[in-house]
């Protein structure tokens, strides 16, 4: 029976990940290139401190993009992690998640240079939602195509799915808040990134992890 190229190819997913750590190491380093002082008037102590201060709104943008960079890197790691192995659609759902994570050092400039206008903050919420997106899409894809290892069980492919839902829940409760300020939405969404990265040591999170898991043994 002949074989088909697509039905070979993408198979490996270990260049992916391979591939998915050079795309966030270099997004990573090019969120603190946007962050410059103005030197050209700086000349005494107390200029310099008020310029350092003056980047306190654009250091808290660069904090929170480099949680969310990784945290999508240790959720897209779990996903590769649990995979036995990949097809051609798989691949490409992941090279469009990593595409989305070369956008992140551009929305996160906007966001630094129009930290007041709600379009900037927009622009970065959205590049949030789509890095979502693409690891649901990816993990419902693996999970309907049998594509995962034997011995991953119900519990785990429910809690990244809750993982995924819930964290995308608070992105956009925290995007909400622009509507009545700007400034009070990047708060709120930083709050979550450190909620998210924190969650083994935080009460409210380990009680949903526990909720889903009891719910889901009551339902068999």
């Amino acid at each position: 029976m002949p074989v088909s190229y697509n039905d070979i190819v993408g198979q490996y997913t270990g260049r992916l990940a391979n591939l998915s750590d050079s795309i966030f190491g270099v997004a990573m380093t090019l969120l603190i290139l946007e962050i410059r002082l103005p030197a050209d008037y700086i000349e005494t102590e107390r200029q310099l401190w008020n310029a350092l201060l003056a980047l306190g709104p654009r250091f808290l943008v660069y904090f929170m993009s480099f949680l969310t960079l990784g945290l999508f890197w240790n959720a897209q790691q779990v996903q590769l992690s649990r995979f036995a192995r990949g097809d051609r659609h798989l691949t490409w759902i992941h090279i469009a998640f990593i595409a989305t994570v070369a956008v992140t050092p551009y929305s996160t400039a906007l966001l630094e240079n129009f930290i007041h206008l709600r379009i900037a903050l927009a622009v970065f919420w959205l590049n949030l939602l789509m890095l979502g997106l693409m690891l649901y899409a990816s993990w419902r894809y693996a999970s309907v195509k049998g594509l995962l290892r034997d011995d991953v069980s119900l519990e785990t492919k429910s809690a990244i799915e809750r993982r995924i839902v819930l964290a995308q829940a608070l992105y956009a409760a925290g995007f909400a808040c622009c509507v009545i300020s700007t400034r009070l939405s990047i708060v709120a969404i930083a709050l979550v990134q450190f909620a998210l990265a924190l969650a083994p040591t935080i009460w409210w999170f380990k009680r949903r992890t526990l909720f889903g898991h009891r719910n889901h043994h009551r339902s068999c």
